[in-house]
């Protein structure tokens, strides 16, 4: 019956029987099944039904959480005593400036105290990652924080605060950086990304209207482009660009700097286990507040 409560857990979350068979692997048909036979063994119907949606009815409201205990109980029964035993994936959703970030690091520290854990890393832009959480298909994700409220199942804990600044070609002059965003070309960080709108609320606030020439999301190309002559551009001080930053000139904003927040996103049913502790105490700075 575990098959049939995981296909309803998804049913319950995509809201379609197609989109829960995509997450779980089934037609639609057998999704459909599953259903069915779940709601005749527990002799109530969990779902109303229409041509393209299906959603929880009361009796489907009351067994969700129920459904969630269950599943989350049945896999506690496979935790072994010590992390030495512990065996499988750890599916970890990361930014690509987390990636060659923060991260590294983190993993050298997890395999050194989980040396039988297979740490597979997943990339992607934050609303990606966020969604992939959120459909089970991650077990933790370090991504931007939203700026949106998350669902009551999803636990967020901020991790860093990257300040953001102005770089510009090396031998571009000027040190006012307002003045700089107005008066040269802005290779601008991804308005639909969620620190590009960090960035899209700073100009607003400083009533800056760049003459933009560029837009993309990964910081290592506009970095590039940037030390090409390409413009000027606000980023934050995180990833690989940090450490060959002699390629650009940096301008901190002073008073008016502005920050986006990493954060380390779970699910909260899922945070007491051991290998999750574990991997948040393997975060740098973390080590200490995870205990």
């Amino acid at each position: 019956m575990l098959r049939e409560i995981r296909t309803f857990l998804a049913v319950a979350k995509r809201g379609t029987f197609a989109a829960a068979g995509q997450q779980v692997g089934l037609t639609q048909s057998a999704v459909s099944a599953q259903i069915k036979h779940l709601e005749q063994a527990l002799g109530i119907t969990l779902f109303d039904r229409s041509a393209r949606a299906a959603s929880l009815n009361a009796a489907g409201q009351r067994a969700l959480p129920i459904a969630e205990q269950l599943l989350e109980l049945f896999q506690a029964m496979g935790q072994p005593d010590s992390l030495d035993s512990y065996r499988g994936e750890l599916r970890i959703g990361a930014i690509g400036s987390v990636q060659t970030g923060l991260l590294p690091a983190a993993l050298v520290r997890l395999r050194e105290q989980a040396p039988q854990i297979d740490a597979k890393l997943v990339p992607g832009v934050s609303i990606n990652l966020l969604s992939q959480l959120d459909a089970g298909e991650l077990d933790v994700a370090i991504l931007i924080r939203p700026p949106f409220d998350l669902p009551s199942d999803l636990h967020c804990e901020v991790i860093a605060r990257e300040p953001f600044v102005l770089i510009t070609p090396p031998a571009l002059a000027g040190e006012c950086p307002l003045a700089l965003l107005e008066q040269q070309p802005f290779v601008r960080y991804d308005r639909a990304s969620f620190g590009g709108r960090l960035v899209s609320q700073f100009l607003r606030e400083q009533r800056i209207e760049p003459r933009q020439v560029l837009e993309l999301d990964e910081l290592d190309a506009i970095v590039k482009m940037v030390q090409s002559g390409l413009g000027v551009s606000l980023i934050p001080l995180a990833g690989l660009w940090l450490e060959r930053r002699e390629g650009v000139r940096v301008l901190e904003l002073g008073a008016r700097v502005f920050y986006r927040e990493l954060v380390l996103i779970e699910r909260s049913a899922q945070r007491q286990r051991p290998l999750q502790q574990l991997f948040r105490r393997c975060l740098p700075g973390q080590g200490a507040a995870a205990r």
